[in-house]
């Protein structure tokens, strides 16, 4: 589900079912004899989640990056500057920039967007890891003790991922968010590796994935589009304000994918997707149309086209070139006898 999506409140009976299952499963816990220390774990993932969840709810209308980056990388440094550059940009274009809360890269891009326009996911480490003094004590806020939690949040919740030069956290942030894409268990999101200017950080891991992964086909070639390396802040602002430019927001209904988008597409590109994409079909073809009544909850979005297909669930790197000739469209052209009516006396 998008986090753009505003949802109507939900009725209790419409979660009563959910809720039965969680009680469920812990009856279940209690009667399986689960190991108090497993125990522990689960409770403070619930209590962990259901905190963050209530946070990002009042926030769901705004549009979020996320920015990845070494907490060690001084102030002075080029990717510091450059990773605060983005947050202003970000935040001049009504975007919430969401860190891991500490100092570092995460410390400038908060520093850069300002604390109106800064929520943080601090993760509860012995060193190195308190929140830095723009996001500390603010409402936006949370801190996590599991990693894994944190790293839910921070994918679950964005429109857009920036990972700047970093360390083991970074690696394992970004290329999670690469696997999430890959095998479909998130909404197509656009991710750029951004190196300070003239850096190789990127650069290189680009080329170890060009050489190892590709070059041994462990991934498929298409797979690149997956994300983008830049070492300029243009280029990366520019790349995201692109991927929304007509693509909205997607979501599955019932087996159908369905794009929202922010203008309908002309006759002659629906043809041409019809043409050119049948391989990312199970069955049928790609559809304009309204929204489906399943949509419902999207109320905000119901005047909305959709393009919706029957997606095979296989070749997500084809998707994302998809989406990328939808957003190279223009409105259709309004009817001729509109376009010459003369102007009034």
């Amino acid at each position: 589900m998008s986090t753009v999506d505003s949802q109507l409140p939900m009725e209790p009976d419409d979660i009563s079912d959910l809720i039965a299952m969680l009680r469920e499963s812990t009856d279940k816990m209690h009667a399986d004899r689960i190991d108090r220390g497993d125990l522990k774990i689960l409770a403070r993932t619930i209590r962990e989640l259901r905190y963050a969840f209530k946070v990002f709810a009042g926030y769901r209308g705004k549009r979020k990056v996320t920015v990845f980056g070494s907490a060690r990388t001084p102030s002075d440094a080029p990717a510091y500057v450059q990773a605060m550059e983005l947050g202003k940009e970000m935040a001049d274009r009504q975007w919430l920039v969401v860190t891991g809360a500490a100092s570092g890269i995460m410390e400038a891009g908060h520093r850069g967007a300002g604390r109106e326009n800064s929520m943080g996911l601090n993760i509860m480490l012995p060193f190195e890891q308190s929140s830095n003094e723009i996001i500390r004590d603010d409402p936006k806020l949370v801190n996590m003790k599991y990693f894994f939690t944190r790293k839910l949040m921070f994918v679950k919740e964005c429109d857009a991922v920036v990972c700047l030069p970093g360390g083991f956290g970074t690696l394992d942030e970004g290329l999670e968010v690469l696997t999430l894409l890959q095998t479909g268990k998130r909404d197509m999101v656009p991710v750029i590796l951004l190196d300070e200017p003239g850096g190789t950080y990127w650069k290189d891991f680009h080329a170890f994935v060009d050489k190892h992964l590709w070059g041994e086909r462990m991934i498929s070639h298409v797979d690149f589009r997956l994300y983008k390396v830049f070492d300029t802040v243009e280029e990366t602002v520019g790349e995201i304000m692109q991927f929304y430019r007509v693509f909205h927001s997607m979501r599955f209904v019932r087996k159908e994918l369905v794009f929202r988008l922010q203008h309908k597409l002309p006759e002659e590109t629906l043809a041409e997707i019809n043409r050119d994409f049948t391989d990312l079909l199970a069955k049928g073809e790609f559809v304009q149309r309204e929204a489906f009544k399943e949509e419902a909850d999207d109320y905000s979005l119901s005047t909305l086209p959709r393009l919706a297909f029957h997606f095979n669930r296989r070749n997500y790197g084809r998707l994302r070139v998809l989406i990328d000739l939808i957003n190279e469209t223009k409105p259709p052209a309004i009817e001729e006898a509109k376009r010459h009516v003369p102007p009034l006396s």
